[in-house]
């Protein structure tokens, strides 16, 4: 009996051990993600509901042929155990717009379900975070609205939902890296090498056989496929397009027929078509892809029918591919690395093309991106190296160039110096010339003159010793204001004015008239050159001259200061004054020769004249 109920005991506490070694090993071990592929869908069309089972992935336009509508799916899930660590929702591709619900509690809304054709969350993956406390123990359920609108690529693919840490970082970054990050990368790599080829094509002009500029085609049309590829890549990031579905869907269509043809046409330049007569057909069909397509996606958009679109595009890769084939046949008859480059892409390019209207447009599976966005790289890296292919080339010939228009120009220059040398040593022989004939010139006209006055005041016997001696002192003053005119700076009225006072002070003291200094420091004006100097200098002396002669003044004030940008000169004395609408000729002639604005005032006890110049 004993041995029975020990026996029992030992059983009974080995199970107890067991049943605690399973309950800690259930509890350690990791959660594993839960990939929802089935449930009920319940599906709202033209006003008519039906309610149905559903196996994920639930591609719209293939099943309601590109009729818009509703649909709210209900995906189930069980746990054994309440989740310990945090839980997170991985959607590969979901839209148009959508609200998530877990346990009938909403976790997150993706645009305006009660507005059409507005936003489009599909085009990226989707990462919702679960708050632990709506996660339960048994069967959970998942809800998910959403409205679907036409030709937009409406749908569910498959649902992950696990451990925040895995779904996260294993499945949603690299969606996102691939599908977002990547539009954007290829985006600002498109737009960098169409920026290039458009610089290339703006500032790399040459004159044509007939005298006019031209500028290489291949430069264009590789900028123009490239900012097209790029507005359509951009689509990828756009979730709210900044124009209506209608307008926008017709340009991304546009933009993509642009890239196709922008494409075929570079591939003319470089096979050498673009300019040979014999392949101006090429045009039509590239026009025809860009026009129907345009008329096919307004028609599939307007008539909620994507299936004219789908056809239409079945049309345009058969073109392409005709357009391809005959590039790959001349390139295989006369090879070399530029179509080598622009085949191989191309090959690659229509391939994917091929795929992706299959999978995207044909089958019902939904989920998948298109790789065409990716094989585009290929055809960006050849357009790229194609293009500083051509510019190194075009750069090497005009260094060429340039070193023997350099040598030209040396050549050039030293033969100018040698004749500048020549030149500049007559020009000083002559500057020598002119300065004598200039300092003899102002002697025959101003102590030559003084000295013939002196002569016939002799001759005549009826002059005063005062007046000879003022007519003697005139021309030795002036001969001295010649010589000091060969050293005034160019342009300083202020030295000027400090060697005339300089030379007539004495002169004025001599005279019994009092000299009054005001004269401010001036800032040099420009225009006033040598020769220009030397008639300010004798315009002022000739009015210092007639004070001394004729004022029978007592008190010679000189005044300069600025007013703006102006030098004004003044020179002021206290004698009987004169008529001022007479202003002596002396004076008028050289104030216009210098371009000078003279005023004169004069009235017993005060007399003006006065000098303004900028």
């Amino acid at each position: 009996m004993v041995p029975k109920l020990v026996s029992s005991l030992l059983s009974f506490f080995l199970a107890l051990l067991l049943s605690g070694i399973a309950t800690v090993a259930a509890a350690s071990a990791p959660e594993q993600p839960l990939e929802l592929t089935q449930g009920s869908v319940t599906t709202s069309v033209d006003g008519v509901k039906r309610t149905g089972p559903v196996e994920l992935s639930y591609h719209w336009d293939r099943q309601h042929t590109g009729r818009p509508g509703f649909a709210t799916f209900d995906l189930p899930f069980t746990l054994e155990v309440a989740p310990q660590t945090p839980w997170g929702i991985f959607i590969p591709r979901v839209g148009n717009v959508f609200e998530v619900q877990l346990n009938d509690a909403l976790l997150q809304v993706y645009g305006d379900l009660d507005r059409g054709n507005d936003a489009d969350y599909a085009k990226a993956p989707i990462y919702i975070p679960v708050p632990g406390r709506l996660l339960k123990p048994g069967e959970n359920h998942l809800q998910i609205r959403l409205r679907a609108d036409s030709g937009r690529r409406a749908g569910l693919s498959h649902v992950t939902i696990g451990p925040a840490a895995q779904v996260r970082t294993e499945l949603f970054e690299s969606a996102y890296a691939w599908r977002f990050t990547g539009s954007v990368l290829l985006a600002a790599f498109s737009l960098i090498v169409g920026g290039i080829a458009l610089a290339l094509w703006l500032t790399q002009v040459e004159t044509g056989a007939d005298g006019r500029p031209r500028r290489e085609g291949i430069y264009f049309w590789a900028a123009l496929a490239e900012f097209c590829w790029a507005v359509r890549v951009a689509d990828g990031v756009i979730a709210e397009p900044p124009l209506t579905w209608g307008v926008w869907g017709v340009l991304m269509a546009i933009c993509y027929a642009g890239w196709v043809v922008s494409v075929m046409m570079f591939g003319c330049h470089i096979a050498g078509w673009g300019s040979d007569r014999r392949f101006r057909w090429v045009r039509w069909p590239m026009a025809a892809i860009v026009a129907g397509t345009a008329i096919f996606t307004t028609l599939a958009l307007q008539r909620e029918e994507p299936m004219w679109l789908t056809g239409w595009l079945a049309v345009e890769i058969v073109l392409v591919v005709a357009l391809v084939s005959a590039f790959a046949i001349a390139t295989v008859r006369r090879p070399n690395t530029e179509q080598l480059l622009v085949a191989g892409a191309a090959l690659v390019t229509v391939a994917f093309a091929a795929r992706d209207w299959l999978v995207i447009r044909l089958s019902d599976a939904y989920g998948e991106t298109t790789w065409v966005r990716y094989s585009s790289v290929f055809f960006g890296v050849a357009l790229l190296l194609i293009v500083l292919r051509r510019f190194h080339a075009a750069t090497a010939q005009a260094r060429g160039s340039v070193a023997a228009l350099a040598e030209q120009v040396a050549q050039r220059e030293r033969e100018l110096a040698a004749t500048y040398a020549e030149l500049e040593a007559a020009a000083r022989d002559q500057a020598r010339t002119h300065e004598r004939e200039r300092i003899l010139r102002d002697m025959h006209d101003g102590v030559g003159s003084h000295i013939s006055s002196a002569i016939r005041q002799l001759q005549s016997g009826q002059t005063s010793p005062g007046d000879l001696l003022r007519t003697l002192r005139d021309s030795l003053d002036q001969l001295k204001l010649s010589i000091d005119s060969i050293h005034l700076p160019p342009g300083d009225v202020g030295a000027l004015l400090a060697a005339l006072r300089y030379r007539l002070e004495p002169r004025l003291a001599a005279a019994g008239i009092e000299f009054e200094w005001a004269v401010d420091e001036v800032d040099p004006v420009d225009r006033l050159d040598a020769q220009t100097m030397r008639q300010l200098q004798f315009l002022l002396f000739e009015a210092i001259s007639n004070v001394l002669q004729h004022a029978q003044a007592t008190v010679l004030r000189l005044e300069a200061d600025m007013r703006g940008k102006t030098v004004q000169v003044r020179v002021i004395d206290n004698g009987k004054g004169y008529d001022a609408s007479q202003v002596p000729r002396a004076l008028a002639e050289r104030a216009g020769a210098i371009g000078a604005r003279l005023a004169v005032e004069s009235r017993p006890g005060r007399t003006v004249v006065q000098l303004a110049f900028d």
